[in-house]
């Protein structure tokens, strides 16, 4: 076993404290990373103050790494030391499954393993990327193109998979329509892949505060839900909605949206249960759904679409001392558009 520097949180209700956590030793199919960037993500907040359900505790969470490979096993082959590598939301699946063997790891029926929180392989708990290093079996370990920095490239492993996931199943394009709900950290990055893959995108935020934002990153309209006419002149529009948001919305009014067979996908996991009645969906033919993460095939294709057309995240890195303040400005929405901890200050 190794001891590294992290954080955690000692309870649901405590601050995130400087601590250290125990690395399995490196196997014949492990690969050690030595992280250099981890990304915030509102789902480290959920849970580790027990939003989702009872954890074990100290919890290191975080699961958008990026990092230089260190060590490898004796039967490593797809790594080696010195490789610029990220790991994402999962660290292990039973690979014997049929969603498995199709490559969508993440959505095993013997459930997959997350990269914190979770029960590994030995009965222990996983511990994510809010440390210095992480040891990872070697399928599970994404190579990071060098047209990629690390900084930007961390929150690609989850914000970036989440959103370019839904857009590649649904058909985003050209000539199609995709709207986009929600310009935080999920958000930003469906309109920059959206608008990459040749699509035309809106962007359906609260306010037009972010408007120029939007603007810049690739949408080619924005207008805020606020106000009434948005859902009268918009109606019938969409091909693709992407909902990003983890807050209850009226998902009948935004089903109104989409035109014939278009499809309004929820990649956002709100706490609540959003009613859907069936005329919204059988009045166009309509199409509620939800998606998550990619396998792994798929997150190493969205890091290769990324660096061929220069997409990172927009970030603001902050030393480990500043994680407390970080969450509560990512509660506050006082983000533009993750937070990323510079991992030589664990």
């Amino acid at each position: 076993m190794h001891t590294v520097n992290a954080y955690a949180a000692p309870s649901a209700t405590g601050d995130l404290i400087p601590t250290t956590i125990e690395r399995r030793d490196v196997g014949p199919h492990d690969v050690l990373i030595d992280i250099k960037f981890a990304g915030i993500c509102h789902s480290d907040i959920h849970t580790v103050r027990g939003d989702w359900g009872p954890q074990s505790y100290p919890l290191a969470p975080g699961h958008e790494i990026a990092g230089v490979v260190a060590e490898v096993g004796s039967a490593v082959t797809r790594h080696r030391v010195g490789d610029r590598v990220g790991v994402g939301c999962m660290v292990n699946s039973c690979g014997e499954c049929a969603n498995c063997q199709a490559g969508e790891e993440q959505f095993c029926l013997a459930g997959n393993t997350g990269t914190y929180g979770a029960v590994d392989r030995d009965g222990t708990i996983t511990q994510g990327g809010y440390s210095t290093h992480v040891v990872v079996t070697e399928g599970f370990v994404l190579r990071i193109p060098d047209g990629l920095d690390l900084d930007v490239a961390a929150p690609l492993l989850c914000a970036g998979i989440t959103t370019y996931s839904p857009l590649r199943h649904w058909g985003a394009g050209p000539g199609r329509n995709v709207a986009v709900v929600g310009l935080g950290g999920l958000g930003h990055m469906a309109v920059k892949l959206a608008h990459a893959m040749g699509a035309t995108v809106t962007v359906l935020s609260q306010s037009l505060k972010k408007q120029e934002d939007g603007l810049r990153l690739g949408a080619d309209h924005y207008r805020a839900t606020s106000d009434e006419t948005t859902f009268t002149d918009l109606a019938g529009s969409f091909d693709l909605i992407v909902n990003t948001v983890s807050a209850a919305i009226d998902i009948n009014a935004y089903l109104q949206l989409l035109a014939l067979d278009g499809a309004l996908v929820n990649v956002g996991a709100p706490a609540d249960p959003l009613p859907v009645q069936a005329f919204s969906l059988i009045t166009g033919r309509r199409s509620f759904a939800g998606s998550m993460i990619g396998g792994i095939r798929e997150t190493q294709e969205m890091l290769d679409f990324c660096a061929e057309h220069g997409i990172g995240a927009e970030i603001e890195v902050v030393p480990a001392g500043k994680i407390n303040d970080a969450y509560e400005r990512v509660l506050a929405s006082d983000v533009r558009y993750r937070f990323v901890i510079d991992a030589a200050t664990f």
